[in-house]
């Protein structure tokens, strides 16, 4: 259903993005932003399930910056390669990969009022974008890994925001997810009986259950704030 096209960020820099368009007129736009694995097969999926949903979806390449065309797995040996470039952009200066979310939300929006969402590291990102970019509605992050630290949670979203969170997650302790409930009462925070990644079906960790209410919980709340 998609397509990778080229986007060009506010410096200058040009990076792919995996865009999947709806059938008929869009409901609005989304950016999906990746975990550690790159925009992989289970990215894309994502990406056409929204856009399946009526959506104008982008998925940018968020570690290009640091080396293109990355398509990892799941095993042990990927997540130690996804770990390294995920510290390395994390290591790029300010604002680093931001200015390609920036692009990403800019080209999702002839879609409409444009929403964001990702997984893992892409939570993180998800967060960040709420707080610090612009033309964005909503946010939606996943398992966000690093959002509940005191660093993190100190940032305030400039639009709402829905959390999903595993119970059982063990990158992410609960008592952080308390905390940053505490510090965000606006924030919309859903927990599940589920680990880490329980949204990838190419995982050990995938929940079925939690899965599917995580998505429609989502698309609910796009289909509120997008309109």
């Amino acid at each position: 259903m998609g397509q990778f096209v080229n986007l060009t960020a506010a410096d200058g820099f040009v990076f792919p993005a995996y865009v999947a368009s709806p059938s008929g007129a869009p409901k609005g736009g989304l950016v999906v932003l990746q975990e550690i694995f790159g925009v992989n097969s289970h990215i894309r999926a994502v990406a056409d399930g929204y856009a399946a949903d009526g959506y104008f979806v982008v998925a940018p390449s968020t570690f290009h910056r640091v080396q293109a065309g990355v398509e990892l797995g799941y095993t042990e040996a990927d997540m130690g390669s996804g770990m390294a470039l995920k510290t390395a952009v994390e290591a790029l200066p300010a604002p680093g990969v931001l200015a390609d979310i920036q692009a990403a939300v800019n080209h999702a929006a002839q879609g409409g009022k444009v929403g964001i969402l990702g997984y893992c590291w892409g939570g993180l990102l998800t967060w960040r974008a709420a707080c610090m970019l612009n033309g964005l509605t909503a946010a939606a992050p996943f398992y966000g890994g690093g959002m509940t630290t005191e660093a993190e949670a100190a940032r305030e979203p400039k639009v709402p925001v829905m959390a999903h969170f595993a119970e059982q997650d063990h990158w992410i302790p609960l008592d952080g997810v308390q905390a940053f409930q505490e510090k965000h009462p606006a924030v919309t925070v859903h927990l599940y009986p589920a680990h880490h990644g329980f949204n990838c079906d190419q995982r050990g960790s995938w929940d079925a259950p939690s899965a599917k209410l995580a998505r429609e919980r989502t698309l609910a709340f796009f289909a509120q704030h997008l309109g």
